[in-house]
């Protein structure tokens, strides 16, 4: 079989989980793959969080046992066609937290900055950008925040007017970590993806997405769209929870790689995670890339500033690292930026994870969020 780009490239040796509706009574499935096999493991372990917690989660999927449901190729497709048939990809996650990281790169430090001091308005963006770049000068990537030389440009910046709280976060001691969604109310591949009907400039937000266990300690990594609304919190950073946690604002899959002896954090700090943004209605199409060896903040700065004595997540939790994508092309006119039209298709691909495929549609026109706790709960129960 020919390669799947949706797969991780090295797929056969990858040990891949995920969460998988099959359109029955017993609710969302625990499934691996192995040999291009969709593998039920829902009799060894149907919780994903308690999988990650597990020391032997790696060995464990590795032997689990199980009925197959259908072949890989299969599960993608049916997760991709609208609306979707059964078996089809769920979020990976369950009852975890879903935490994200923001301004982890120079370059979204910069377009954060211009977010808030255009407030909200795209057609002042581009002016902001030359008179920023003009006067902070350098390359803000060689800054390690909370360094000598991160306060002593902060305080350059705090003179001359040009301090912003987005500079706080990006160059400062303290990374910002905010809550993305609810648990269970991710999308999964080939979902679609939602925007408030508020916002006129958005964007996707392409992400790798690691898997961190009760105990602190990351266990895979998977990706993730962190839709932005780039006007709502351009107005007020307080209205951050607008921007960010919305009817189906948020996606990871395909699946949730573990970390193993073909896979490290290693291969996290390395990816490349590329972009692209095909237009339904307009023949519109944006190609670009994140290279997480860019990142400000490394991965395990991010956990430890999630998880400590400061705060616990006894069901663990997903953390999005942050992005640098911060798209600046045109799209519906001189000055205008990019935006979301609806019908876009979003494509989020590294080669050791794979591709994440969504859509994309205002959040009050796609199915509401009802799918809650206790309902995952009263599934749980009927398995048992």
């Amino acid at each position: 079989m020919s390669h799947d780009y949706r797969l991780p490239e090295d797929h056969q040796q990858a040990l891949l989980v995920g969460r998988v509706c099959c359109g029955d009574a017993r609710g969302p499935t625990l499934v691996t793959v192995r040999d291009d096999q969709v593998i039920d493991i829902s009799a060894s372990v149907n919780i994903m969080a308690d999988l990650l917690d597990r020391d032997d989660a790696a060995r464990l999927v590795a032997q689990a046992t199980g009925p197959v449901l259908c072949d890989v190729t299969t599960l993608l497709d049916n997760s991709a066609q609208s609306p979707q048939v059964t078996p089809h990809l769920l979020a990976p996650c369950d009852v975890q937290a879903i935490k994200a990281c923001g301004v982890t790169f120079a370059v979204s430090l910069l377009e954060r900055v211009i977010e808030e001091q255009a407030a909200g308005s795209p057609q002042r963006a581009g002016e902001l950008r030359t008179e920023l770049q003009q006067l902070i000068g350098g390359d803000l990537s060689r800054i390690v925040p909370g360094s000598e030389d991160a306060l002593a440009l902060r305080d350059e910046l705090k003179a001359r007017g040009a301090w912003s709280q987005y500079m706080e976060v990006g160059i400062g001691p303290d990374a910002e970590v905010f809550t993305k969604a609810q648990p269970l109310s991710s999308m999964g591949f080939g979902a679609w993806v939602g925007l408030h009907p508020a916002s006129q400039w958005n964007n996707p937000e392409p992400e790798i997405v690691l898997a961190v266990s009760s105990r602190g300690q990351p266990v895979g990594a998977s990706l993730g769209n962190d839709v932005n609304l780039r006007d709502i919190e351009g107005r007020s950073a307080l209205l951050l929870g607008k921007a960010k946690d919305n009817n189906a604002s948020c996606a990871i899959g395909p699946f949730i790689r573990l970390f193993d002896a073909h896979f490290s954090m290693e291969d996290v700090r390395h990816a490349m995670v590329s972009l692209r943004i095909e237009g339904e209605s307009d023949d519109f199409m944006l190609e670009d890339s994140s290279d997480m060896r860019e990142i400000s903040r490394s991965p395990e700065s991010l956990v430890s500033q999630t998880i400590g004595d400061h705060h616990q997540y006894p069901d663990g939790f997903m953390l999005f690292l942050g992005t640098m994508f911060s798209p600046i092309h045109d799209r519906d006119g001189p000055g205008q930026g990019f935006t979301h039209h609806r019908g876009d298709t979003v494509t989020i691909a590294t080669p050791r994870l794979g591709a994440l495929i969504n859509r994309v549609d205002r959040s009050d026109r796609l199915a509401p969020w009802t799918y809650g706790i206790r309902r995952w709960l009263a599934d749980q129960q009927r398995r048992t």
